[in-house]
C-alpha cells in the first residue's frame, strides 16, 4: 500500500531530530572524566580506593584529570601504531616534543660500541680529582659516566648542595677546596677545562656564589651559575653552552610547561625526570639532580622517579654531627655496596681516609660507657662501628605505658630480638626497663653481625660493669642464644687488629681463614651470647651483681642476674 504524500511528510516529521533547547544551560554536558592517581607511584585507578594497587601506599589516591584519548605515548598510540604496522598501512605521525628532541633510534652494531669504548679506555668515565672526588668515584664505581642521571637525596640540612658544588667544581678542573689538600693531584693528567652548569631553583646566583666561595671555591671560573625553574630554559642553556655537566637543585622546584600540576607534583615530577633523561641519553651532559626526602626517609615524589635515573645516593648524618656517609641503594654503572665517608666542617665536605681509627680515637675518651664494638663491611671498606646502650628502670611502666625502645643506627626488630634473647638465655631481664642503643657517628649498623656487640653493649648497662675497650665482637643472634656466623670475617678480624684490639669474639661455627696476620690479637670462640659475654664485659668471675629493674612502688622481685 503506497503512502501519499501528506502521509510521507507526516513519516519525515516524526523521524526528525528534535530542535535544540532554548536554553543552553539546559543541553546535555559531557561530565569530564576523573581518574584517582597514587603520590607515592603515580599509579592511576578508575576509582577511588584507600589502598594503592600498585605500590601498597595508604592514602596516596588523590583526583586527577584524565590525559585525552590521542595524547602521544599511552598504551592506546601503541597499540594503534602496532595494528597499522601489522597491516601495511603508514604508522600514525611521530610525536614531536617541544622540550627536547628524540633520538636516533636506529640500532648500532654492539662491537662498534666496545671498540669506541675500549680506544676511550679509563676515560670514558669522567674523573673526579682529590681525595674528596675519590671518595664520591668509589660510590657511583670509578667516577661518572656520560650521559648519566644521578639522583642524590638526604635530610634537609645534611649537605646535599655542598656536595654537589663541590662535585661540580671538581668536573670543571678547579682542584682546590674543602678536602682537596688545596688542589693536590692525584696522579691523573689534568683535564680541558669544560664548563660545568648548576641550576638552582631554590636559591639565587647571589647565595649560592656566597656558599662557593665559603667552600674556597670562589676562584672555579668553569662552573657557571643559573637560577631558573623553567625545564625548557634549562635544557636550552645546555643546548647553548654545551656544559661537561649539569646539576639541578632541585627537581621537586622545577616544572615543565607541557606537564600538568605545580612543581613539585607527581605529574611534575615524572615528566621533569623524563625530560632530563631523554636530554642526557641524546648526547647531552651527565646530569645530577637533588631530591628532597620524606618524614620516612625516602626520595619524595613517585616511585618512578628512582626508576628512570641510573643511580641513587643518599648521603646520611645527624645533622649536628660531623660525619656523612655517602651511600649508593642504586647503581647501574657500579656496586651498590660501596660507601664514601666525610667529615663536615665550615669549608664543606672533607674525606675521611680511615674512619675507623677516627672512631677509635673519639671512642678512648668515654672509657665508662656501656659499649660494644663491631667491624662491618660497607662494600671493601671495613668500618668501625662503636655501639652504645643505657638501660634504665623504667617510669611508665608503673603507670601501665609500655617502656621507652629507642634504638639509633640499631634496627628496631633487631633490638628487640635482642632484649628478648638477653632475657631468656642470659638471665638478663629487661622487660621493664627503657632501652636507648646508638652507634656513634650516625652511621647504621645494617649487618646482622653487629647483634653481639649490641648485646655486650646492653650487658654493660645494665650490670653496671665496664665494657673491655680491647674486645670486638662478631656474631649474628639467634632466637635459641645461639651465636651464628658471619660472612667475610677475615677483613674484619685484620681490620680490628690494625686498631689494636687485643681480643675477637666470633661464633664457634665461624671458618677463620688460616693465614691471617692478627699480631697479637686473640681469637675467642663461643657457641651462645650467654658464653660470649664474659669476655665482652668485666665482670669477677664467680660473683653475680643484682639491680633492682622493677619501679619504684611494685613489689614484684625482677632482679637481673648477671650471665
Amino acid at each position: 500500500m503506497g503512502v501519499g504524500r501528506a502521509g510521507g511528510e507526516s513519516l519525515r516529521l516524526l523521524i526528525r531530530r528534535p530542535d535544540p533547547p532554548p536554553f543552553p544551560f539546559l543541553s546535555p554536558v559531557k561530565k569530564e572524566r576523573v581518574v584517582y592517581e597514587c603520590t607515592a607511584c603515580g599509579a592511576q585507578a578508575a576509582q577511588m580506593r584507600g589502598k594503592c594497587p600498585e605500590c601498597g601506599e595508604w592514602g596516596s589516591l588523590a583526583a586527577a584529570r584524565a590525559a585525552p584519548a590521542d595524547a602521544g605515548g599511552g598504551g592506546g598510540a601503541g597499540a594503534r601504531a602496532a595494528a597499522a604496522a601489522a597491516a601495511g598501512g603508514a604508522p600514525p605521525p611521530r610525536r614531536v616534543s617541544t622540550w627536547v628532541a628524540d633520538t636516533d633510534a636506529a640500532p648500532r652494531s654492539l662491537a662498534s660500541l666496545t671498540a669506541a669504548r675500549e680506544a676511550a679506555g679509563p676515560r670514558w668515565r669522567l674523573p673526579l680529582p682529590g681525595p674528596t672526588g675519590a671518595e664520591v668515584a668509589r660510590v657511583l664505581g670509578g667516577g661518572v659516566v656520560p650521559g648519566s642521571l644521578i639522583l642524590v637525596g638526604g635530610d634537609p640540612g645534611v649537605g646535599k648542595s655542598t656536595l654537589a658544588l663541590q662535585v661540580a667544581a671538581l668536573l670543571a678542573g678547579h682542584r682546590g677546596g674543602a678536602g682537596d689538600e688545596n688542589g693536590a693531584d692525584d696522579g691523573t693528567p689534568p683535564q680541558p677545562i669544560r664548563p660545568v652548569l648548576y641550576v638552582s631553583a631554590e636559591e639565587s646566583v647571589d647565595q649560592v656564589a656566597a656558599r662557593a666561595t665559603r667552600l674556597g671555591l670562589g676562584t672555579a671560573s668553569g662552573v657557571m651559575l643559573a637560577a631558573a625553574t623553567r625545564v625548557e630554559d634549562i635544557l636550552a642553556s645546555v643546548a647553548t653552552l654545551r656544559p661537561a655537566a649539569l646539576v639541578v637543585d632541585s627537581i621537586q622546584t622545577v616544572y615543565l610547561d607541557g606537564a600538568a600540576g605545580s612543581a613539585g607534583s607527581v605529574a611534575q615530577v615524572r615528566e621533569c625526570a623524563t625530560a632530563f633523561v631523554r636530554a642526557a641519553k641524546a648526547g647531552g651532559p651527565p646530569t645530577l639532580l637533588i631530591g628532597h626526602v620524606t618524614k620516612s626517609g625516602d626520595v619524595a615524589g613517585p616511585r618512578v622517579l628512582e626508576h628512570v635515573v641510573d643511580a641513587v645516593l643518599y648521603l646520611e648524618g645527624e645533622r649536628g654531627g660531623e660525619l656523612r656517609v655517602l651511600r649508593a641503594v642504586k647503581n647501574r654503572f657500579g656496586a651498590t655496596d660501596e660507601v664514601g665517608v666525610f667529615r663536615m666542617a665550615g669549608a664543606g665536605l672533607a674525606a675521611v681516609p680511615d674512619p675507623s681509627a677516627a672512631l677509635v680515637a673519639e671512642r678512648e675518651l668515654a672509657p665508662n660507657v656501656a659499649s660494644g664494638a663491631t667491624v662491618a663491611l660497607e662494600g671493601t671498606r671495613p668500618l668501625l662501628l662503636e655501639v652504645q646502650a643505657l638501660v634504665a628502670p623504667s617510669g611508665a611502666a608503673a603507670g601501665g605505658a609500655p617502656p621507652l625502645r629507642s634504638p639509633g643506627g640499631v634496627r628496631r626488630d633487631r633490638l628487640a630480638l635482642i632484649i628478648a634473647v638477653l632475657g631468656k638465655h642470659a638471665k638478663l631481664r629487661l622487660g621493664r626497663c627503657d632501652v636507648h642503643a646508638n652507634v656513634v657517628g650516625g652511621v647504621d649498623a645494617r649487618e646482622p653481625s653487629a647483634d653481639l656487640a649490641v648485646a655486650a653493649a646492653l650487658a654493660a648497662s645494665v650490670l653496671d660493669a665496664p665494657a673491655r675497650r680491647d674486645a670486638v665482637a662478631f656474631g649474628e643472634v639467634g632466637l635459641g642464644g645461639e651465636l651464628r656466623s658471619v660472612p667475610r670475617i677475615g677483613p674484619r678480624l685484620v681490620e680490628a687488629a690494625k686498631l689494636g684490639f687485643r681480643v675477637a669474639v666470633i661464633p664457634a661455627a665461624q671458618d677463620v681463614p688460616a693465614k691471617l696476620k692478627l699480631g697479637k690479637m686473640a681469637v675467642v670462640r663461643a657457641r651462645t651470647v650467654a658464653e660470649a659475654l664474659p669476655h665482652l664485659v668485666a665482670v669477677a668471675a664467680g660473683k653475680s651483681r643484682r639491680r633492682r629493674a622493677a619501679a619504684p612502688g611494685d613489689g614484684e622481685d625482677s632482679d637481673l642476674d648477671a650471665a
